[in-house]
């Protein structure tokens, strides 16, 4: 949803075609080490766009070359993109790959615990590391987004950190409780109503 909203949001601002949509992309996340979008993905993005209404595009003639693809928003692509800017973002804290592979272990025995919490806090430090190293190398006078993404990323490894620390400290407490099953179905189709 994220890609699909922000290449509205800049063809809201001016036509363009695709890698000048990758490229501003690029610019205002500050780069693809924050946020990699490949030019196929904003291609086949602008595709679904076109299919859905949202752009219309447009093909220019070039002096020795292939046509040129621009693509521009349309009314309903601005209405697209007024709803998504006054709707909320909902964050999605309850699909957490670690969280699913703590509990895998405790229901498979197959790894010890603490020791996937040691590697993942080890992880999430060098992490924190590596983003303080990156705050440093920011002018805040002419990245001040970059620096505000950053800053939203260390505060995210924190919290993550802390979360470490409450699991490592009721983990004996989990282990003791049963493993969760799932709910017995009965087989077969469910009976007619009459």
């Amino acid at each position: 949803m994220s890609v699909r909203n922000a290449l509205l949001g800049l063809l809201e601002q001016r036509s363009r075609h695709g890698y000048e949509l990758h490229d501003a992309f690029e610019a205002i996340v500050g780069g693809e080490r924050n946020w990699d979008v490949k030019p196929a993905q904003v291609y086949t993005t602008l595709v679904r766009l076109e299919e859905g209404g949202l752009v219309a595009q447009e093909c220019l003639e070039q002096a020795g070359g292939p046509e040129k693809r621009i693509f521009s928003i349309t009314p309903a692509g601005r209405q697209e993109l007024y709803t998504w800017f006054h709707t909320p973002v909902k964050a999605e804290h309850q699909r957490d790959e670690f969280f699913l592979k703590l509990m895998l272990s405790l229901v498979t025995g197959e790894a010890d615990p603490r020791r996937l919490i040691y590697i993942q806090r080890a992880s999430l430090y060098q992490q924190l590391h590596d983003l303080t190293g990156q705050i440093s190398e920011v002018d805040p006078h002419i990245e001040l987004a970059h620096l505000l993404l950053l800053e939203q990323a260390i505060m995210h490894l924190e919290a993550d950190l802390r979360w470490l620390e409450m699991i490592e400290a009721r983990l004996d407490e989990i282990t003791r409780q049963p493993i969760p099953k799932p709910e017995s179905r009965p087989r077969g189709r469910p009976p007619k109503a009459k």
